[in-house]
């Protein structure tokens, strides 16, 4: 099957292209920058950008026919306008993706529930869902909480915040529950669907086999770190207070640390686990993620 992967060079894509290329499938990659993408090689690169229509007309209607796509894109950012361009870009892909003839996409969003008065960001990823829902293709729909493996933004705050600070003054979020799923398992879950028709146009809900609070996440990473911070909460640091406290204390910039912080106020916790009966994971237990998270983390350092 070929195969288009946008956000190629983002945490998850560049783990799912060599995934689908041991699956035997061809892959086609969207980048802004084709001098960006140090994927493997036998993959096809396309410059473009979802803001622009025409740049992914190229990625899915030129050369050979793209069967099915990845949207794997959304912003991390706490620019004002962030809510916006991630529809313009959603509605661009869903309109490239119908007039080409593309069968099947595959979004990967985020878990959480409307009625908890989802965050900015959680909310714009429910509302990309519905945008890529309007086109002619069969949209398959993943929702995850926070992915464990390095270079993911929310897992990078606890690892940063649990190995620099012995003693937290932390938010009421860090009781809140959370599910978090090892990265593994997520790339597992998104080739799974692929090659399973039966899952085409459905919304499925993956999560590790743990639902742990934040701190309790905090409290087990230092474990893994050589010291188990102790967490003081306290009720009146607000969302904006946070974020600057963890800009702060973290190499984590605040643009991200804000809308991630904004988000951890939600429950996150996988309700419906149909997909766990159709597509064959193992679940990683997250001591074993964090594990190999901070594994591959060190190996990647000490390359640099």
């Amino acid at each position: 099957m070929h195969v288009l992967v946008t956000g190629a060079t983002g945490f998850v894509g560049r783990r799912l292209v060599p995934a689908l290329l041991d699956a035997a499938h061809e892959v086609t990659v969207l980048a802004r920058d084709a001098g960006r993408y140090d994927g493997p090689s036998g993959v096809r690169i396309v410059v473009g950008d979802l803001l622009e229509r025409e740049s992914i007309d190229a990625a899915v209607g030129s050369e050979d026919t793209v069967d099915a796509a990845y949207y794997l894109v959304h912003s991390m950012t706490a620019r004002d306008d962030f809510e916006a361009r991630d529809r313009r870009a959603a509605a661009n892909f869903a309109d490239a993706a119908s007039a080409a003839g593309v069968d099947r996409v595959i979004y990967l969003g985020g878990l959480g529930e409307e009625r908890d008065r989802l965050s900015p960001h959680l909310r714009s990823r429910r509302e990309v869902e519905r945008v890529l829902a309007a086109g002619t293709y069969d949209l398959t729909t993943l929702r995850a909480a926070i992915i464990v493996g390095p270079g993911s933004a929310g897992f990078e705050m606890v690892v940063q915040l649990a190995s620099r600070l012995p003693v937290m003054v932390t938010p009421r979020w860090v009781r809140t529950p959370c599910q978090p799923i090892g990265v593994d398992d997520v790339i597992a879950y998104l080739v799974g669907v692929l090659d399973d028709p039966e899952t085409a146009g459905e919304t499925y809900e993956i999560g590790g086999p743990e639902v742990l609070t934040y701190a309790e996440m905090l409290r087990r990473t230092g474990r893994h770190l050589g010291h188990e911070p102790t967490l003081v909460a306290v009720p009146v640091l607000t969302p904006r207070l946070s974020a600057y406290w963890v800009g702060l204390m973290t190499d984590v910039p605040w643009s991200v640390a804000r809308p991630l912080i904004e988000g951890l106020k939600n429950p996150v916790v996988v309700h419906d686990d149909r997909l766990a009966r159709l597509v064959d994971v193992d679940p990683t237990p997250f001591d074993e993620a964090v594990r190999r998270a901070l594994t591959e983390r060190a190996a990647a350092e000490a390359g640099a």
